[in-house]
């Protein structure tokens, strides 16, 4: 049975080939695995033998054990719908929290967010939060403009600052390893970072302006 571990975000280390497969949504790099795509991590662990092992005979070369299978769900609120009530433990942002969350929509002001993931836990339901164009970067504040620094869409690594309002958590991305960690191009392409403000889209060519996470 397939056992989800933590959520990952592409980029990051999962572990060695040498305890663990590739599976779908990761990839291998320097004998290691790492996260192809955003979403929950699943273990998925070999069939033990059925039966019982029959005794040798004769000596043959140890088979080597099957290791545990690593693979990343698309739909990150796949890991909520499973463990039971287990999953659908309610778990609210504090502030210093770190989050990821879905831009759902850009004003000159602000970027209007949903907060998807809480450390690693998937949230069951879907927390909204507010990213101010004061709160996007920590130097130069006055330059910053919101459209040039997320777009709907984008899925942003943030901290809580504030509980703020009823309606909404305060968040910010004003650190080297906050901002966009995905992000799709006007033409409807996953793009890649290139800078700390560009992702680049590698069908097109275009650069579009983002608050770029640090990766891992």
């Amino acid at each position: 049975m397939a056992q989800v571990t933590s959520v990952a975000v592409p980029g990051q280390l999962l572990g060695p080939v040498s305890e663990y497969q590739p599976g779908p949504g990761t990839h291998v790099h320097n004998s290691n695995l790492y996260a192809s795509i955003l979403g929950p991590v699943r273990k998925l662990n070999p069939p033990k033998p059925a039966g019982p092992q029959k005794r040798l005979t004769k000596i043959t070369p140890a088979v080597p054990a099957a290791l545990p299978t690593l693979s990343i769900e698309r739909n990150i609120s796949a890991a909520s719908q499973d463990g039971g009530s287990k999953g659908k433990a309610e778990i609210l942002p504090e502030v210093n929290s770190t989050v990821l969350c879905r831009v759902t929509r850009i004003t000159p002001k602000q970027a209007q967010v949903a907060i998807l993931v809480v450390g690693e836990t998937v949230l069951d339901g879907e927390w909204q939060g507010l990213i101010r164009v004061q709160d996007v970067r920590a130097t130069e504040k006055d330059k910053v403009k919101i459209f040039e620094s997320f777009r709907p869409g984008d899925i942003v690594r943030a901290v809580v600052i504030s509980l703020g309002d009823q309606s909404n958590y305060y968040l910010a991305t004003a650190s080297n390893n906050l901002g966009v960690i995905m992000a799709t191009s006007e033409a409807g392409n996953a793009m890649y970072p290139i800078s700390w403000k560009e992702y680049k889209d590698p069908e097109t060519g275009a650069s579009e302006s983002r608050k770029v996470a640090k990766p891992f």
